[in-house]
């Protein structure tokens, strides 16, 4: 037998029926705010994400799937979807049309990671990117969208942390106090984080190896070396949440591990997942498009994983209105593929199988199946010309022409 790969995994009833409820809930409310849905190749030219995301990043350097293809060009299954959605922003100049200038993806990303519960090779994001917005106000709906999604989900223990990470003027300078910090104790630091040092100290803030949290706890805060622009980029978006009743903690250990972020940064968190509990995270990344030879323009963005988040999203059991078709006889079969039509047409999910069972048998594979409704046809009600229609669940029975079996269905077996 030949098994899945490693760090993947296969989707099916009931599980998926849950990511579809979590996609189904992404796509009403990002419409309620304007956003389209943009889909990229899951293929990308490598350069997209040395470029973006950061040659030294331990998904550049680590954690990709790169791969030479038979002319000699070097692909790579995308790690993260922002960067191919910013290429595609250039390549098809979608910045001049407004419409496209909110944006919302779904689908798989590629990591060769260690697999961990929440946490694949092949991992699913759901994610919104917003252009030409370089105010505050494009964090704060961005935090906004994510609120109502978790919300539609049963999510409510959750903490929202925010910080900024400075811009091009600010960073060096808190980058070099840092760093001398870190130089200072690089014998109690990770492998890893040592060699951060030299290469973007920040990505030690982001570790979460425990021999490392000390360290960082002590380390010196970015909040105090901010420029004015990025102080009061940073507290207007403040001031939005506390005018909304939004209930945030300031984290300046935060930062986000990709190289393009600038400014305000933010993170939701959930108890429900335990140590590792981040749930979504995003920021502003304002010199991604100009740096992928696009124009200036400011943008913003999050995503979160879909493995993790069905971890902890509350189903509510949907009335379900599934219909079983059971019949007896050559009569009854050609009755039960009307009466399929029929339902489909109104929009009722109706199962009719070739194979004739008794009715014990039926009721019993009806109930496998997970439906709740069965219409039964047999000669007594081919004679009569009322269907039997039975509630599983209530075990209550009623007698319906054909015709009105959609109708009785939809009113919710009312007679």
């Amino acid at each position: 037998m030949v098994s899945s790969v490693k760090g993947t995994f296969d989707l099916f009833y009931p599980e998926v029926e849950k990511w579809q409820t979590i996609e189904e809930n992404a796509r009403k409310i990002f419409h309620l705010f304007g956003y389209t849905e943009i889909r990229t190749p899951i293929l990308e030219h490598t350069e997209l994400f040395v470029r973006s995301v950061g040659s030294e990043t331990d998904i550049v350097s680590k954690e990709m799937y790169t791969f030479v293809d038979k002319k000699g060009r070097s692909l790579t299954l995308r790690p993260e979807n922002t960067a191919p959605a910013m290429r595609s922003v250039i390549e098809h100049r979608l910045y001049e049309l407004p419409k496209n200038q909110r944006l919302y993806y779904i689908g798989p990303q590629f990591r060769y990671e260690r697999p961990q519960k929440g946490r694949y090779r092949q991992f699913h994001q759901i994610g919104i990117e917003l252009i030409n917005d370089r105010t505050p106000y494009a964090e704060f709906e961005g935090i906004i969208v994510a609120k109502e999604l978790l919300n539609s989900l049963g999510i409510g223990q959750i903490k929202v942390k925010l910080n900024s990470v400075g811009c091009p003027e600010c960073r060096p300078h808190y980058v070099e106090i840092l760093r001398k910090y870190l130089l200072d104790r690089e014998k109690e630091l990770c492998l890893d984080c040592q060699k951060r040092i030299s290469l973007n100290p920040l990505r030690v803030l982001d570790c979460k190896v425990p021999s490392c949290q000390k360290i960082i706890e002590e380390a010196p805060t970015i909040g105090s070396h901010l420029c004015v622009l990025c102080e009061d980029h940073l507290q207007k978006l403040r001031e939005y949440l506390e005018e909304s009743d939004l209930f945030y903690e300031l984290d300046q250990r935060l930062v986000r591990g990709l190289d393009y972020y600038v400014k305000n940064v933010f993170e939701i968190t959930s108890p429900l997942l335990g140590a590792q509990d981040a749930v979504l995270g995003g920021g502003r990344y304002d010199g991604l498009l100009k740096s992928l030879g696009g124009p200036d323009l400011p943008s913003f963005g999050w995503a979160l994983g879909v493995e993790r988040l069905s971890l902890i999203a509350q189903f509510g059991e949907k009335e379900k209105k599934d219909v079983y078709i059971a019949w007896l006889g050559e009569k009854g079969f050609k009755v039960a593929l009307k009466l399929g039509f029929l339902l489909r047409g109104n929009n009722i999910p109706a199962i009719l199988e070739g194979e004739e069972r008794s009715l014990k048998n039926s009721l019993k594979r009806a109930d496998k199946l997970g439906v709740n409704i069965v219409v039964i046809i047999g000669e007594d009600e081919i004679k009569g010309g009322l269907l039997t229609l039975k509630n599983l669940k209530s075990g209550e029975q009623f007698a319906v022409s054909l015709n009105e079996v959609p109708v009785f269905i939809l009113n919710g077996l009312r007679s």
